[in-house]
């Protein structure tokens, strides 16, 4: 199912995730951009999808639309500690600035990105009702941004689904590159050993990620928008892979034998988040959703760019 013929609004559109968002459905829908440029570049979009310069802190922005994704934020951990009151201003108060004028315009479909690091280090998959915490700013803007999504669906009858995502990649052959430092590490690290470069590890390498390609994240994201969901919901793909085997595959993928570097992780271990998985059988319950691009298509992808030089 896809959405179709629909105005829509996308926030942090010309970032990572926005703007492959923001392309696909430009295909079919009427689609406007909002970023301020701090990670995005509007490079990344299309030239049928119209891009405004702006904040999400802003008055006046273009939410007259059927449905809002609501993508921007500060997006790493690093950027809340430094400043966490700036975290909480983009994160928190930008989610109720943006849905507040959506929903002032009689926008009743919102659908936003929070976090799988507010499930901690787990292995085992992660189900939505299981009970979660907060030990970063980071982490504690997305949940407050649950909860304001909660406040909106129960106060206003607004639909907000609030989409989990667990470490999305593509490569910096898409929209990824323009992230540098804060994007995803299989991005990183097929740069480094495509160089001759050495990836650096935190730690022992032995930390795992639910890996999910962004085109799944895309698909995840309309269908949601779509059956108009309302709640949480996780988008990962329910495997895990450690990162000394990410380094292992992207290897075998270019033809290279490049080590690691291990390094002392300088996050805490106290707040590190060590190990991540989904469980996704409530989205794909709702909406017959499965991630279609396994790891080894994955790092493939990931890795074309190299390869086909």
């Amino acid at each position: 199912m896809n959405l179709e013929e629909q105005t829509v609004l996308v926030t942090g559109g010309a970032g990572f995730i926005g703007s492959n968002l923001a392309n696909h459905l430009a295909e079919s829908n009427d689609v406007t951009v909002i970023d301020d440029c701090y990670l995005g570049t509007p490079e990344n979009l299309s030239d049928d999808v119209e891009f405004v310069e702006a904040s999400v802190l802003d008055d006046d922005l273009p939410t007259d639309v059927d449905v809002v994704f609501h993508l921007a934020a500060l997006s790493s951990y690093a950027m809340h500690e430094e400043d966490p009151a700036a975290g909480a201003r983009v994160n928190v108060e930008g989610f109720v600035n943006v849905v507040e004028q959506a929903r002032q315009d009689g926008c009743e479909t919102v659908v936003y990105a929070s976090t799988s690091s507010i499930y901690g280090s787990r292995t085992e998959p992660s189900p939505e009702d299981m009970s979660v915490s907060v030990n970063t700013g980071y982490e504690a803007s997305k949940l407050a941004r649950e909860r304001y999504g909660e406040y909106f669906s129960n106060h206003y009858d607004m639909s907000a689904a609030g989409m989990r995502f667990f470490s999305v990649y593509q490569g910096y052959g898409g929209a990824e590159e323009h992230k540098g430092e804060y994007a995803n590490v299989i991005a990183q690290f097929a740069d480094d050993i495509a160089d001759g470069e050495s990836p650096v590890l935190y730690g022992d390498g032995t930390q795992t990620r639910d890996f999910t390609h962004v085109s799944d994240i895309v698909r995840g994201l309309e269908l949601a928008a779509v059956h108009e969901l309302d709640g949480i919901y996780n988008l990962g793909t329910g495997e895990a892979y450690d990162f000394d085997t990410v380094v292992e595959m992207i290897n075998d993928e270019l033809g290279t034998d490049v080590g690691a570097e291990y390094v002392e992780n300088p996050i805490p271990d106290s707040v590190y988040v060590h190990d991540t998985c989904a469980d996704a059988s409530k989205i794909r319950a709702e909406t017959g959703w499965e991630p279609r691009i396994d790891f080894e298509e994955g790092i493939r992808r990931v890795c074309a760019q190299y390869t086909d030089q």
